[in-house]
Parts: C-alpha cells; sequence; structure tokens
C-alpha cells in the first residue's frame, strides 16, 4: 500500500462504491421474462401452435435471454466506470428486445404478417447496441 493511503488517511473509506445498476436489474428481469417465455412456448404452446410459430416464439425468447445479458453486461461496464457508453448500449439492446422479441411474440400469437416488418429493426438495434459497446469501450 503507498504511503498515506491506509486507514489514517482523511480520504480512505472501507466501504464499496455503489454498485447498484438498474441495467443489471433490467437484464434480470428480462433474463427473467426470456425463461417464462421458453417454458411457456415448451409447456403451453407446443399443443397451439404449429412448428413454424413454434419456432419463431422460441427464437424471440433465445434473442431477449442473449441480450438480458448484454444489458447485464453493460451494467457491470457502466458501474465499473470501463465504458463511458454502457448505459446508451443498455438502452439500445432493451429497444432491440422490444422490437425484435417483442414482434416474434405477437407474430407466432397472431400470425399477424406485418410484424415481420418490425422483426429486423430489433435485429439492427442489437447489432448497434454491440457495436456501440464495442467502440465505446474501446475509446474509453
Amino acid at each position: 500500500m503507498r504511503p498515506g493511503l491506509g486507514a489514517g488517511h482523511p480520504g480512505y473509506s472501507r466501504a464499496m462504491p455503489d454498485a447498484r445498476s438498474p441495467w443489471i436489474a433490467l437484464g434480470a428481469l428480462n433474463a427473467a421474462v426470456a425463461v417464462g417465455a421458453g417454458a411457456f412456448a415448451a409447456h403451453g404452446l407446443r399443443e397451439r401452435l404449429d412448428a413454424r410459430a413454434l419456432e419463431v416464439f422460441e427464437t424471440g425468447a433465445r434473442y431477449q435471454m442473449y441480450h438480458a445479458f448484454a444489458i447485464v453486461l453493460a451494467g457491470l461496464l457502466a458501474t465499473a466506470g470501463v465504458s463511458r457508453g454502457a448505459s446508451t448500449a443498455g438502452w439500445i439492446f432493451q429497444v432491440g428486445i422490444v422490437l425484435f422479441s417483442g414482434s416474434l411474440y405477437v407474430l407466432a400469437l397472431t400470425g399477424v404478417k406485418a410484424l415481420g416488418a418490425i422483426t429486423p429493426l430489433g435485429g439492427i438495434a442489437f447489432i448497434a447496441g454491440w457495436l456501440w459497446l464495442a467502440w465505446t469501450s474501446w475509446r474509453s
């Protein structure tokens, strides 16, 4: 330990920095919803949807889980101060989940094909979130 930084130093604190993060919480909530959606597909929809609609629904759940982890990662990076743009990436990932997974859930359940036009916008948001996180982490 360097001199002057010990317990007697006026600026010293044993307390950890505040590690609360709304992004980690939001990512965890998204993960819980993704698990629930996957279970609903496996146990509640298997007999009600055709194979293609079930596959569409499960794709929504899978990508929601991937990006729930991405939001948790963004929260960890933002909390640690590693990436100044991590919070923005979190927002972009959340928009992607709503557009991509949300449109796939509704498409699978309703059969409204027009919703398929929204799904690629969510995919673009996912890609943009990863690129934003990479770029801002590189620059930080």
